[in-house]
């Protein structure tokens, strides 16, 4: 059984092997040994972010574990992920529009066993080793950015790279920021230095207050997302990946699968294109 429905692996890879830099072969042979497929090796990445499997399990005879490794990394020096999320985010904001009047940014916490650069004790998990994602996101939940660092790690201090994520709009092929945006954050970052920096970015902040009940408000879009991510992608909901930038690509993938994903349920019953899934996804 796929780790993904075809609905969503399928164009996915056609946009991802259409990012894919041109091989240049240097050895004065060619090569030994016949080079695998960049598609299975996509799909065996699909596996190990969908599944949370080790590249041990998921390597067989078609693809070794070695190989899964050698060339996530080479797509990660080419920037392949990062770019597959930006496309999938103009898509999304021409089909269907980025709502970024209003954007919400909180943090979650997962297990990291096998520590690494951005592993931290845990405040949640009896200090054991752990990764904060700070996640930012626009009305409707779809991921715009996100930030990695140690358990540990206050959220205010990574408000500001997070908000920084914007800044891919301004780049992109969409409209382009609003003249006024209203960021939504819990009762963490109810603070003097969270409302400067706000007021220094321009920005309108709507914050939960400390000592009094819960005050979701529009905040419950970003918890669906972390649910997203923890339920859909096990690799993210226990981490254990050490380096940085893997961490960062596979985020990138999986905000690439959920935005595909929710903009064809939401075209599915405005648009038709000939490989529209049977029902609504």
């Amino acid at each position: 059984m796929p780790a993904l429905p075809s609905s969503l692996t399928e164009p996915l890879w056609a946009q991802f092997a259409a990012l894919l830099p041109e091989r240049v072969v240097v050895h004065p042979l060619g090569c030994h040994r016949p080079r695998i497929a960049d598609r299975i090796v996509f799909d065996k990445l699909v596996e190990v972010l969908v599944l949370g499997a080790s590249y041990g399990k998921a390597g067989d005879r078609t693809c070794s574990a070695t190989t899964i490794r050698d060339r996530r990394d080479e797509w990660i020096h080419a920037g392949v992920f990062d770019q597959l999320e930006q496309i999938c985010l103009d898509a999304y904001d021409q089909v269907v529009g980025v709502d970024l009047s209003s954007v919400i940014v909180d943090g979650c916490i997962v297990k990291a066993p096998c520590g690494g650069e951005v592993a931290g004790k845990s405040p949640v998990d009896r200090g054991k080793l752990g990764t904060k994602r700070s996640l930012l996101v626009d009305s409707g939940g779809i991921p715009l950015g996100c930030v990695i660092a140690p358990a540990n790690r206050n959220d205010s201090p990574l408000l500001r790279p997070t908000l920084e994520k914007l800044a891919r709009f301004d780049q992109g092929l969409g409209v382009g920021l609003p003249d006024q945006i209203t960021v939504h954050l819990d009762a963490g970052y109810d603070s003097a230095k969270t409302r400067d920096l706000l007021h220094e970015l321009g920005c309108h902040g709507v914050i939960s207050v400390k000592g009094f009940p819960l005050q979701a408000g529009a905040r419950w879009v970003v918890e669906r997302t972390n649910s997203w991510h923890n339920r859909g992608f096990k690799k993210l909901a226990i981490c254990t990946e050490r380096h940085g930038p893997v961490i960062d690509a596979f985020i990138a993938l999986a905000n690439a699968v959920i935005i595909t994903r929710r903009l064809i349920r939401i075209a599915w019953t405005t648009h038709r294109w000939d490989t529209r899934p049977a029902r609504r996804p």
